[in-house]
């Protein structure tokens, strides 16, 4: 079954799911002052590298691209649905039917690209099929979710708007953005207090208890590291 057949029926999923998100009425985003993520556009040598895919020729790489932000963008589809202004979902579905053939394209070279270097037949097939699995959980993240879902959402409207054959394109200037949203950073102008809090407790050493009470010593240390009062 060619990558076609399953990218529209896995998009008509999408759809449904969808549905009910866009009656909702837009919502604030979830920044006031957010992260830059703006890298400069992939090379090929950095594409190799940060695709995983060493040796790959500048075709490989082209499909490299392409299929990363597949698969990043169909992550987002999955992963972003609590924030539906960012229209995770509708720019994946978009994409994939605007670029179908080039999704085509890209799949079998990749598929070329392994049985090439790994082995013909099954062994190569089995790559493959491991690659899709490892880039995909790449793009999956929990911390640095609400970063990753507004990266993915700029890199995903462009897509849309790219000309049919050019998204290995929108993939090179955007895949390094994508990334760099992976890894956390807060809201820039008033942090992140939720994720930065941590609980100071008080020394558990039993020299600091007597009968279940904290000594007059460690509770002056543990106010001191809390700010608490004596």
């Amino acid at each position: 079954m060619t990558f076609r057949s399953n990218a529209r029926r896995a998009a008509l999923g999408l759809t449904a799911l969808a549905m009910p998100l866009l009656a909702q009425p837009a919502a604030a985003q979830f920044f006031w002052s957010p992260p830059d993520f703006s890298t400069p556009p992939l090379t090929d040598a950095e594409a190799a590298t940060a695709l995983g895919l060493p040796g790959a020729n500048a075709a490989e790489i082209k499909a490299g691209l392409v299929w990363n932000l597949r698969a990043a963008l169909n992550v987002a589809a999955l992963q972003c649905q609590f924030e539906p202004t960012l229209l995770s979902i509708s720019n994946y579905n978009a994409m994939i039917a605007h670029h179908d053939a080039e999704l085509d394209s890209a799949q079998a070279t990749l598929l070329g690209y392994f049985q090439r270097t790994v082995g013909k037949g099954k062994p190569g097939e089995m790559a493959s099929d491991q690659y899709g699995t490892r880039i995909y959980s790449g793009y999956s993240t929990v911390q640095a979710q609400r970063g990753f879902c507004q990266a993915a959402a700029l890199v995903g409207r462009q897509a849309i708007f790219a000309q049919r054959g050019t998204l290995n394109e929108v993939a090179r200037n955007g895949l390094g953005s994508i990334k760099k949203s992976l890894i956390l950073a807060g809201e820039q102008f008033y942090g992140d207090p939720g994720r930065s809090y941590s609980l100071a407790l008080p020394s558990f050493d039993p020299k600091c208890w007597k009968k279940g009470k904290l000594l007059p010593a460690c509770q002056t240390a543990w106010n001191q590291k809390t700010g608490g009062q004596p």
